[in-house]
């Protein structure tokens, strides 16, 4: 079955990680697709279904952990498989999945935007902040607020051991906000003066759970305990399908030496193992509002999302396998 060359290159800069970043690599998967239905020679409708799910595997394969990448997929396979079923004749199965990827583009590249005004209508005059590590689309619904002319200040962590906190404070300054920069020990000191908290995600599961940067299950935890509101800012392409099938979310472990220079890490006993996981996991009780492009939604709604935008059932098969 020929897929065409365009999907062969993108999908190799998907793997060789020319193309990264969530949004990134899954605007690129469905643009692969678009490129595929516009460019295809095939005759009948059967043929070209076949000729989209090789493209749709081949895309799949290149970094099926990335969970923006798979869900790009799902999305324009999903509208496409509907039609298919439904007995489109090639002409309207080509549009169908065509105008699938556009409307996916276009989504994805109107999310942060559109979470910056959702989520900036929770915020309100007079509120302290607090965020850690660095999300656009957190910094998005901070920065919309700002813009409204609501006198914000924001508490930012310093989110050890790569010190994305610096990154958001500097940007967050950029725009004239007030920042105050405390080391991530300091969330819960200074939880009492804070009004909410907004972070982002880097992904969430089908039960709700928060995937994210390291530290952000403790800062939850507390702002729970101190009955402030948790808000995390998502695009619905982080929501994770495999979850359903209580596949668990693997937490990455990174170099100790982020955390302790070689040169120091050298001298120390043998005995001593430096542990440096990049997420953790919130669990859904302590997230109030998950705020997503399609608008804001509780934990318990997450499955719901997965639903619609990527025809996710417990019977489960990818629309490019059968």
């Amino acid at each position: 079955m020929p897929v065409v060359k365009e999907v062969l290159e993108i999908a190799e800069k998907i793997r060789n990680m020319e193309i990264r970043g969530a949004g990134k690599i899954a605007r690129s998967a469905a643009y692969a697709l678009q490129v595929q239905a516009e460019k295809s020679q095939a005759k009948t409708v059967d043929e070209f279904w076949e000729e989209m799910k090789q493209a749709a595997k081949i895309l799949y394969e290149t970094r099926p952990t990335a969970v923006s990448l798979p869900n790009a997929l799902r999305y324009v396979m999903h509208r496409g498989k509907i039609a298919y079923s439904s007995g489109a004749d090639l002409e309207q199965l080509r549009f169908i999945v065509i105008n699938a990827a556009k409307e996916f583009i276009h989504n994805s590249e109107n999310a942060v935007k559109r979470i910056g005004e959702i989520g900036a209508k929770r915020i309100e005059d007079g509120d302290v902040i607090m965020t850690h590590c660095h999300s656009k689309a957190a910094i998005s619904v901070m920065k919309t607020a700002w813009e409204q002319g609501k006198d914000i200040k924001v508490i930012v962590t310093e989110t050890r051991p790569k010190w994305q906190g610096k990154i958001t404070a500097k940007e967050l300054a950029s725009y004239g906000i007030p920042v105050i920069y405390v080391v991530d020990s300091a969330a819960r000191h200074y939880m009492k003066m804070t009004d909410k908290v907004v972070m982002g995600a880097d992904s969430i599961t089908v039960n709700g759970a928060v995937i994210n940067k390291i530290g952000t299950a403790l800062i939850a935890l507390t702002a729970k305990e101190h009955r402030v509101w948790t808000m995390i800012a998502a695009e619905t392409y982080k929501f994770h399908p495999e979850t359903m099938l209580g596949q668990l979310v693997e937490i990455e472990m990174r170099d100790p030496t982020e955390v302790i220079p070689e040169e120091e890490l050298k001298t120390w006993p043998k005995n001593i193992e430096v542990w440096n996981p990049a997420f953790d996991v919130t669990p859904p009780e302590y997230v109030d509002v998950i705020i997503t492009e399609r608008g804001v939604i509780p934990p318990s709604a997450a499955i719901d999302i997965l639903k619609e935008e990527f025809g996710w059932a417990l019977k489960y098969r990818e629309p490019w396998e059968d």
